[in-house]
């Protein structure tokens, strides 16, 4: 694979690890709201972000 795919991957950590490290407990919250929502409505916000990424990276590159 690429190594542009590996250093995408190593940011993801990177940001989630910010998250996690800056605000535990407003992650924590939100993981409780998330526990809440159907099943489908999280796969819908999946899939949006999927489609949002994928025309940002499109259009960035």
């Amino acid at each position: 694979m690429s190594r542009d795919f590996y250093a995408a991957l190593c940011l993801v950590l990177v940001i989630e690890g910010l998250v996690l490290f800056a605000a535990p407990h407003g992650w924590q919250a939100m993981m409780r709201e998330a526990l809440k929502l159907d099943p489908r409505t999280l796969r819908m916000f999946g899939a949006l972000a999927i489609g949002i990424g994928l025309i940002t990276l499109h259009w960035v590159h």
